[in-house]
């Protein structure tokens, strides 16, 4: 009896499901609906890291009042990622990616408001904008691939990582080379940290009216009392004068 050869069968793969018309309607309504939200996610993001931009490079002159500004700045960022990475996403996020998420998008607001208000502000702080812009540059690559990235560390210690770095110190070199110039030229609108005191203004304004007030005028002998019209002795002699 013959044994004829087994033929080995293989399933093919199903072939992944096309979305039906009414899916298709559906996803998109969803987006539409989701559309003017994600926009008050993305003026967040560009809200909350201009907020910090300008807090960073002002800090030193008034501590107390841009600490604050930058806290609104980072928690209208966080709003922002939390409407447009986890509300707005297609599915769940685990504790865990979310305060991953969390984390690196206060990184990133950091380093992206260092990073535009020091060119902004370049002309006015040469000294302080030539380390923060170099540092922003640094922080927001970093964090961006540790939110964005599936491998974050395998993108960071890469070729792009080491041209990053390239550019970064050679940001560093130039600014450094150019702050110097620029301090002593001067230029942009003035930040000026000294703040006048309350009597200072006062005293200067009072002295200065006292310098400018006109003296009281003296009294003026009469013409008459120094050049008598009469002189003596010459009384009823009949000579006038």
């Amino acid at each position: 009896m013959s044994s004829s050869p087994s033929l080995a069968t293989t399933t093919p793969s199903p072939a992944p499901a096309q979305p039906t018309r009414s899916q298709r309607r559906s996803n998109s309504r969803r987006e539409s609906a989701s559309l003017p939200w994600r926009y008050l996610g993305y003026v967040g993001y560009y809200v909350g890291a201009g907020l910090i931009s300008g807090a960073v490079v002002h800090h030193p002159m008034a501590p107390a009042r841009y600490s604050m500004i930058a806290a609104s700045g980072v928690l209208v960022f966080l709003l922002a990622t939390v409407l447009n990475d986890l509300i707005l996403a297609s599915k769940r996020q685990p504790l865990s990616r979310i305060l991953r998420v969390l984390g690196t998008s206060t990184m990133l607001s950091f380093g992206l408001g260092m990073l535009s208000g020091g060119m902004q502000h370049f002309a006015d702080l040469p000294e302080r904008c030539a380390v923060l812009i170099p540092l922003g540059i640094v922080l927001s690559f970093v964090a961006f691939f540790l939110k964005e990235a599936k491998r974050p560390w395998r993108r960071i210690f890469s070729l792009m990582g080491l041209a990053i770095l390239v550019v970064t110190a050679l940001t560093f070199l130039g600014l450094r080379h150019f702050a110097p110039a620029m301090a002593e030229s001067g230029g942009g609108h003035s930040h000026s940290d000294v703040v006048p005191e309350k009597g200072s203004g006062e005293g200067q304004e009072s002295g200065h009216s006292s310098d400018t007030t006109k003296p009281t005028p003296q009294p003026t002998a009469s013409p008459n009392a120094t050049h008598p019209s009469k002189e003596p002795g010459h009384d009823n002699d009949g000579h006038q004068h």
